[in-house]
């Protein structure tokens, strides 16, 4: 049996400004879009990557979700608790750069993590939490 990894989902409540820090910014592709206005679904991978991807959707849209549901999604997202990611760069130092001159909300500068990496992490513009670490 061999399992991949194919695509993980963030929330967006902004599909252009997700769009200008996934594509612009961090270089992925746009491999889908679909929707309208706030309610857009947009697929976005790294180059090179065919096979994997991450969902930038809407948060909660599921018809199950309560009311309640809905706030407590919100409210994680303003406070960037909701989502998060990891990626990974073989020049983390150019690629915190990159990022944070794009005013990318910064949490933490390149750092050697007493667990054994070397990392960053920054908020994209939903404020999920985009840990990026350097490949060795």
């Amino acid at each position: 049996m061999s399992i991949t990894i194919h695509a993980s989902s963030l929330p967006h409540d902004d599909p252009e400004a997700s769009l200008a820090f996934y594509r612009d910014v961090l270089g992925f592709e746009v491999r889908k879009d679909v929707g309208r206005g706030r309610m857009r679904w947009i697929t976005v991978g790294p180059a090179g990557q065919p096979s994997t991807s991450i969902l930038l959707a809407p948060p909660a849209t599921d018809p199950g979700i309560t009311a309640e549901e809905r706030r407590t999604i919100t409210e994680m997202m303003a406070k960037g608790t909701y989502g998060w990611i990891l990626l990974a760069t073989d020049d983390l130092d150019a690629t915190f750069e990159r990022v944070a001159a794009s005013g990318a909300d910064v949490v933490q500068e390149p750092t050697q993590q007493p667990y054994g990496v070397r990392d960053c992490a920054v908020r994209d513009p939903a404020g999920n939490l985009v840990r990026i670490q350097e490949l060795r």
